[in-house]
């Protein structure tokens, strides 16, 4: 039981952490996993883990989400920035494709490669701003540009932000784009994973109990730590951190 939930905590850290940072937290969790062998991993945690990933990001911006009178037009633009991930996430998992993305040697370069590309991004003038200039053309630009991250190591927040900083928004919106872009992308992969538990007839334990409420816990504190960086500093420590990562899986597979 002990050893259980310390597999828990590592993995509630992992995904916590890394789902709202430009870093891919699904290619940390199949790094972790793949390293240390963690018994827990499975389906079913991977799910509770993106649920408690869900629920955090709702509870932080519940004003937003639940006043309806003053941000539809926000909402409705994150509603179809979202649709070409919806779509092509379900097409690659209904038809078994993305397993084949989830090796190490496509972590280890998508996350240099996007490392690179998000740095370029961040150098942008900024003169955007989420309440004058989001609007449907941009949403989709950004959404297309989210269809990325199906590919483990790219980073769904990474991703969309360096698509919102080519747009010229500042950084603090960059991240509140991705954010609120996570809350139905975090939907579907948790809607897809229960439709897959019920068919599989696997059964659900007090661990997942304790999945959700560690994610939520580590997702909560990572988005608001994350938001206050983002209002002072660059994404430029993101960059190197992505570096020196893709450096250390370069030399895993080669040596």
């Amino acid at each position: 039981m002990f050893r259980d939930f310390i597999e828990i905590l590592i993995l509630s850290a992992v995904q916590g952490i890394s789902e709202f940072l430009p870093i891919s937290s699904s290619a940390h969790l199949i790094i972790v996993s793949n390293l240390y062998e963690l018994k827990s991993s499975s389906l079913l945690i991977d799910i509770s883990l993106h649920l408690g990933s869900l629920l955090a990001i709702i509870f932080f911006f519940r004003k937003d989400l639940f006043d309806l009178r003053n941000n539809k037009k926000l909402l409705s633009l994150i509603i179809v920035g979202s649709i070409p991930l919806i779509i092509f996430g379900y097409i690659l998992h209904t038809t078994e494709l993305i397993h084949l993305l989830r090796n190490i040697k496509v972590i280890a370069w998508t996350t240099l490669f996007f490392g690179i590309i998000l740095y370029f991004a961040d150098q942008r003038k900024i003169d955007q701003n989420i309440s004058t200039n989001l609007n449907i053309k941009s949403i989709i630009f950004i959404g297309l540009f989210q269809i990325l991250a199906l590919i483990p190591g790219v980073s769904r927040a990474g991703i969309t932000m360096t698509a919102a900083r080519f747009l010229r928004f500042n950084r603090v919106d960059s991240g509140k784009i991705s954010f609120l872009l996570s809350i139905p992308a975090l939907a579907g992969a948790s809607f897809l994973g229960i439709k897959d538990i019920f068919n599989e007839s696997i059964e659900i334990n007090y661990i997942v109990s304790i999945a959700v409420i560690l994610s939520f816990l580590f997702s909560y504190t990572t988005v608001k730590f994350f938001l206050d960086y983002l209002n002072k500093f660059s994404l430029n420590i993101f960059v190197i951190y992505r570096i020196i990562i893709s450096l250390i899986l370069f030399g895993i597979i080669y040596f």
